[in-house]
């Protein structure tokens, strides 16, 4: 029987974790009160419809990683609002919400090891090389 990719990881996991709807909320609790330039970045942010911007953002960049040509296309579109020219998302914090994520993650899923914990940061590993190259 075959090893299941990162990406199936990744996605299962996922799905663990928002079983609890605490989980998107828990995370921005935490990467707010991680610096005061991150709770600065969300100050006029509709938290509600960036919640949901998030999940389908996480589930997007797993099939990026997977060569699906409209997620690829929705990344490109991210990496362009991210960009120095539009919300300066400098790539330093990219690692911050990585750890952040992955953090809120492991107290989400029930079924969290290595393995998965490996392939969190495999998918948005990828994702962040992407955002920060075409900073």
């Amino acid at each position: 029987m075959d090893e299941p990719s990162h990406k199936d990881l990744f996605l299962q996991s996922l799905n663990r974790c928002t079983k609890s709807e605490d989980f998107i909320p828990a995370f921005y609790d935490r990467f707010l009160a991680s610096s005061y330039e991150i709770r600065d970045k969300f100050r006029r942010t509709d938290f509600a419809q960036q919640n949901k911007m998030l999940l389908r953002s996480l589930r997007l960049i797993a099939g990026a990683t997977a060569g699906d040509s409209k997620s690829l296309q929705e990344l490109r579109e991210r990496t362009e609002t991210h960009n120095r020219y539009h919300l300066n998302i400098q790539p330093r914090l990219y690692d911050l919400w990585r750890s952040v994520i992955i953090k809120t993650a492991s107290e989400f899923d029930d079924q969290w090891n290595d393995d998965v914990e490996t392939a969190w940061n495999a998918i948005l590993g990828h994702v962040i090389d992407h955002m920060i190259k075409y900073y």
